[in-house]
């Protein structure tokens, strides 16, 4: 097969549609498939892969390894008949990601291209296009802001933005924070008089200039007051210091100072002077870094555990503007070199634009292809190098720095966060004597009023993190007045026999219990109280036949209650345990408190409507689902109150009537 020529915006060759149509017409017109020699050793392979492997030519292109028709792996080849052909023999050399990733090719397409370069564009393409699970994506690990200028516009804006698109429009950063993007806006507009405002401009339809124009912070193109060109020239140098060259910027700002001095135009002179400052205050926030005066991008990569940690560096005009770390899952077994040559295709594109040089820890295979496609793609020569000594040696030494402190930082949070949820389980399990971990935990609390209104909670954390999908609250059906302990004990009651049967239900269908409503059943249970609501709440269980690990947290001492133990155990106030039950039982009593006061305002509202002509049980309903609060109905219109579902306008002229009258004092009510 001859090499297709591809559109730069079409991934697929033509001719490969033909090789598939090939596949499927040998496989159904030869029962004996193609010879394969003995030395390569093909395991687990399909017909329709001994037959794809036995004719793969000897040219160069990407190949597209498939799992069920979902496309898993995007590689480039210079010969696509050796590279591809080596994932299926076995070698001590592949990673356990590569045997995981072949263990689950059931077949795999190629497309042919006329050389190096473009494989290389070609699987930059597909990655970004597919993004398949066994390559190197690159993932941002957080958003930072960036300023962005758009010169489709006619009169171009700079605006804050927290990622980049691909819109044409040119972004400076990122800048590490809002606080310091918005800084240099401020800079950037006390500067350069450019407009803010959103308005279409149309020289047709002038407009009365605003505030900013009064101040002289915005030329005013709305009204027609600034030439186009002109416009044009002060946002181009705006970008110019956007990137970093502040010196003809602060030039010309110290030359009208001194000519609005020598003119005793002082005023004007001390407005030059605050924006002297106010460069400078930024000059002084970025970090001198190179005597030369160049451009530069420092890419550092490291691996940290299973991923691959990527630190890069903005260098402009010999100054660190800012830095961004990415992290590229899964990479970490990968060598660094590949790491940046996926992590340099995908992160520069005509949006992101690289600088001449890129100075990076680890030199790629590929250099002077990436070196090619880049330079193509910025339409000047881009340099790749690895410093050994000198100024540049100390960039990368400093963006690995970086990398180390982030990569400590990571390490210490995963730690705190691991002694916070699975550390604070083990330790519950231990305290407890549990049999094992206790990877759900429900929290159940009982809130009322002198009686009235008794409500109960259940909060659950699984694997020591809130599932706020899995909160309950019921309303206490069987109990009068003021008992905590038959209130507990039915809500244990309830809870656990709805579970039962809905967990003999997926059971009989052979369902997951995890996934219904009531049939996972907790792992430990906490009540909000001593030892009589602990003892009830357990009599409720047995009664189902179950036996789940419960015990109590008592407030005064924040002591655990066990049922059936005499003696409460005291865990240390730093306990990571105590504090895993503490957010426990917190997180309950506040569900309970929030369901309860939403219930005094629904009873409020009731008590409002009693003796409303036309008012009945039903519309009564109606008004507190449509205004939740007495403060809202009392606030509505008779039209509001008649928007309610089923309330009539002259009932709810009634109702605004009532409540109104019964607001008024007694006299004004007399006469």
């Amino acid at each position: 097969m001859s090499g297709a020529q591809r559109e730069p915006g079409n991934p697929l060759p033509p001719d490969w549609g033909d090789f598939n149509a090939t596949v499927d017409r040998e496989l159904m017109q030869n029962e004996q498939f193609p010879y394969v020699p003995d030395d390569m050793n093909y395991v687990h392979l399909n017909p329709n892969l001994e037959w794809k492997i036995a004719n793969l030519p000897d040219s160069p292109g990407c190949y597209l390894m498939k799992h069920q028709g979902e496309i898993i792996y995007v590689g480039k080849a210079k010969n696509l008949k050796n590279r591809v052909s080596q994932y299926f023999r076995p070698s001590r050399s592949h990673t356990p990601k590569v045997r995981a990733m072949v263990s689950k090719i059931d077949d795999f397409d190629i497309m042919l291209v006329d050389g190096e370069l473009e494989a290389f564009t070609l699987e930059c393409n597909l990655i970004k296009l597919h993004m398949p699970h066994y390559n190197i994506l690159l993932k941002d690990d957080k958003h930072y802001p960036f300023l962005r200028v758009d010169l489709r516009e006619r009169y171009p804006r700079v605006t804050l933005v927290r990622r980049q698109e691909k819109d044409g429009a040119k972004y400076f950063g990122p800048f590490q924070g809002a606080t310091v993007v918005r800084e240099v806006l401020d800079v950037v507009r006390m500067v350069f008089p450019i407009r803010t405002c959103n308005w279409t401009i149309r020289p047709d339809k002038p407009r009365r200039p605003c505030v900013h124009h009064q101040i002289g912070q915005c030329p005013a193109p709305c009204a027609g007051l600034i030439p186009e060109e002109e416009y044009r020239e002060t946002i181009h140098r705006v970008m110019d210091f956007l990137n970093g060259k502040y010196a003809p910027v602060l030039d010309e700002l110290r030359r009208r100072m001194a000519e609005a001095a020598a003119e005793m135009n002082y005023e004007r002179a001390a407005v030059y002077r605050d924006r002297i400052r106010a460069v400078e205050a930024v000059m002084q926030k970025q970090k001198a870094i190179s005597t030369a005066q160049g451009d530069q991008d420092i890419i550092a990569a490291m691996p940290h555990d299973a991923d691959a940690m990527v630190q890069l560096m903005f260098v402009r005009s010999g100054r660190l503007i800012g830095s961004e770390r990415f992290t590229l899952e899964g990479a970490g077994d990968e060598a660094m070199g590949d790491v940046l040559t996926q992590f340099i295709l995908q992160y520069y594109d005509l949006e992101t634009m690289p600088p001449q040089d890129l100075l990076l820890s680890v030199m790629p295979a590929e250099k002077e292809v990436i070196e090619q496609l880049l330079t193509e793609l910025h339409r000047r020569r881009v340099y790749l190098s690895v410093p050994v000594r000198g100024e540049k040696r100390k960039l990368v030494n400093m963006a690995l720095k970086n990398l180390k402190d982030d990569m400590h930082k990571l390490d210490r949070r995963n730690a705190s966060s691991y002694a916070r949820t699975t550390g604070a389980l083990e330790e519950l399990q231990y305290v407890l004597n549990l049999e094992k971990l206790p990877r759900r935990i429900e929290g159940y609390d009982i809130s009322n009023t002198q009686g009235a209104l008794s409500v109960a909670s259940e909060v659950v954390m699984v694997d020591g993190l809130a599932a706020n999908r899995e909160y309950r609250r019921y309303r206490i059906k069987t109990v009068e007045g003021a008992n905590d302990f038959a209130s507990i004990a039915e809500v244990i009651h309830r809870r656990l026999s709805h579970g039962l049967r809905e967990l003999e239900e997926r059971q009989a269908q052979g369902l997951d219990p995890e996934g219904g409503k009531f049939s996972w059943l907790p792992d430990l249970i906490l009540i909000d109280g001593g030892r009589g609501q602990v003892a009830a709440a357990q009599e409720a269980m047995r009664a189902l036949g179950l036996d789940i690990p419960m015990f109590g947290l008592a407030k005064r001492i924040e002591e655990i209650v066990l049922p059936d133990e005499e003696e409460s155990l005291l865990l240390d106030r730093h306990s990571n345990a105590l504090h895993l039950i503490q957010r426990v039982r917190d997180e309950a009593h506040r569900f309970a408190i929030i369901h309860h006061r939403t219930l005094r305002g629904h009873a409020s509202i009731a008590s409002q409507l009693d003796g409303v002509p036309g008012v009945g049980e039903k519309r009564r309903r109606a008004i507190l689902r449509h205004f939740k609060t007495v403060e809202a109905l009392r606030a509505a219109s008779p039209e509001e109150i008649a928007q309610a579902p089923g309330v009539p306008k002259k009932v709810a002229e009634a109702v605004f009537r009532f409540l109104h009258e019964a607001e008024a004092p007694e006299e004004t009510r007399d006469s």
